[in-house]
């Protein structure tokens, strides 16, 4: 008896004593975020304490910020500036320690400055603002025909665009682009003034002249660790680890860094591991090859492959057991049809980015479980319709005669209609899958990740060939699953429905 409890004892704490605990570590999706949340995750990693896991290119500020508060995430790379101004919409910054004490209240914490400040600030193109005599931020007032494009977050952040066009009573209306994407489009001519960041990599290559900001619009953007409160006390040899990153990177130092991953090409890993065995930046070492191929098939090719696979087979798996049977409702019971088509009508036409957005905020939670939610109600209307219509064309007197047998609802559901109904149900999932593969790739904008985190990185750097590398694997896998479906519909349709349907 005594063995007995003590077996049902172990395994009771076993799982509690054996599992180990995981340090989620975020990032925005910008280059040097990329950068930074690598360095967090490998430093951490090397303390042996916990399973890192870095969830890289989340999305903006409010999205990491929300991550961190509902425990998504437990730290990540963020600006002294952008939390004072933009997370606590303060008018003003103070020192660190005032920083904590308004962060105490939340449950989080920021500490260890890692030694660069990375302001905003505006571009122009050396030439283009030459001949407009513009050195500095206020002569554009005196030019209303330029044109801005500029980031999405920093249009709307309070530290940002407003307050810019406010101190220096700026005319303008910008355009919203994607920061890599601004640094094409100001060198083909497209617009004449982007933001940038004071470390990016890309000023030199393109000849950009850093407007000045005479009225010190822009405050200090330190950068330094977001973290929740109690990281330091759950993971204590990691935040060891963390703590002796502080004040180790130089604005050079992070500028050669980002010059490597958006000039060189090379991984986020490779600079981050290269930084931290060195502690003086990284150097080329040939690792960036520019051959597709190699890009497709890199190490993390598989895990990105099983994340895809698994958000586009549970989604549609859990559409089919809900579509299936609002598309029986829809067919016969007239007075529920046209709201079940009107709802996931509907659904199907939210954007996106709108939907994962709200879902993370009811939700309280980012990653796979809002994709998953997404996806499937984005792969509900091809198989509620295609059930609907594939039972309401059957002809009425196959059914009247089924009537006349005695045979109830569910048997000539069952043996009659979902037979005769079947190759359209089919074309319905089929049209579901083929579509989530493409509708996937946004999950790696919530942490989800799958193919589409190589296109945001790929969107972040401006690289085609890593665009590419998460765009080609997508549509071989849509191609796959259309012919897999193909091989299905000779299995499952009935011989003489398909001979029917043919002649």
């Amino acid at each position: 008896m005594k063995v007995r409890a003590l077996c049902f004892f172990l395994l009771l704490v076993a799982p509690g004593v054996f599992a180990q605990a995981t340090l989620n570590v975020g990032s925005k999706r910008f280059t040097e975020s990329y950068i930074l949340g690598e360095i967090l995750a490998q430093t951490a990693s090397h303390a042996e304490e916990a399973k890192v896991i870095h969830k890289q290119g989340l999305g903006n500020t409010g999205i990491l910020f929300a991550a961190l508060q509902s425990g998504s995430i437990d730290i990540y790379p963020e600006y002294s500036g952008t939390i004072w101004f933009e997370l606590l919409k303060k008018n003003a910054a103070g020192d660190l320690a005032a920083l904590n004490h308004e962060l105490a209240p939340l449950g989080l914490a920021a500490g260890v400055p890692l030694g660069f400040n990375n302001t905003y600030a505006l571009a122009m193109r050396d030439a283009r603002a030459a001949l407009l005599g513009i050195s500095g931020i206020g002569d554009m007032a005196y030019q209303p025909g330029l044109r801005l494009g500029l980031s999405q977050e920093f249009l709307n952040r309070k530290d940002g665009w407003p307050l810019l066009k406010s101190a220096y009573s700026l005319p303008f209306e910008p355009l919203g682009l994607d920061h890599g994407l601004a640094y094409e489009a100001l060198a083909e001519g497209k617009i004449d003034v982007m933001d940038i960041y004071s470390t990016d990599a890309k000023i030199a290559k393109y000849r950009l002249r850093v407007l000045n900001d005479n009225q010190h619009v822009f405050p200090s953007y330190d950068a330094l660790l977001l973290y929740r409160g109690d990281l330091p006390r759950r993971f204590p040899k990691s935040w060891m680890a963390l703590e002796k990153l502080q004040g180790r990177i130089s604005a050079r130092q992070m500028a050669q860094m980002n010059a490597e991953a958006e000039l060189e090409g090379r991984t986020f890993s490779a600079i981050a591991a290269d930084f931290l065995a060195s502690g003086t930046g990284p150097k080329p070492d040939g690792s960036a090859s520019k051959n597709l191929l190699k890009r497709i098939f890199a190490a993390d090719f598989w895990r990105l492959t099983a994340e895809h696979l698994l958000l586009v087979f549970v989604s549609l798996g859990a559409a089919i057991v809900l579509g299936i049977p609002l598309g029986v409702c829809a067919a016969h019971v007239p007075a529920v049809r046209q709201p079940i088509l009107s709802v996931v009508g509907v659904i199907q036409t939210l954007p996106s980015l709108a939907l994962l957005a709200f879902l993370i905020s009811m939700l309280g939670t980012i990653g796979v479980i809002p994709a998953l939610i997404a996806l499937f109600l984005y792969a509900l209307l091809p198989i509620v319709r295609n059930t609907h219509v594939g039972i309401a064309d059957i002809q009425p007197s196959l059914s009247e005669a089924a009537q006349s047998l005695g045979l109830p609802f569910f048997a000539r559901l069952r043996l009659i209609e979902m037979p005769l109904a079947s190759r359209a149900i089919l074309g319905g999932i089929k049209t579901s899958a083929v579509i989530n593969v493409g509708t996937a790739t946004i999950a790696a904008f919530v942490g989800a990740g799958g193919y589409g985190e190589r296109i945001v990185q790929g969107l972040a750097l401006n690289d085609t060939a890593t665009m590419l590398a998460g765009a080609i694997p997508a549509a071989a896998l849509a191609l796959l699953l259309q012919g897999g479906f193909e091989l299905l519909d000779r299995w499952l349709i009935p011989g003489g429905l398909r001979a029917a349907t043919s002649a």
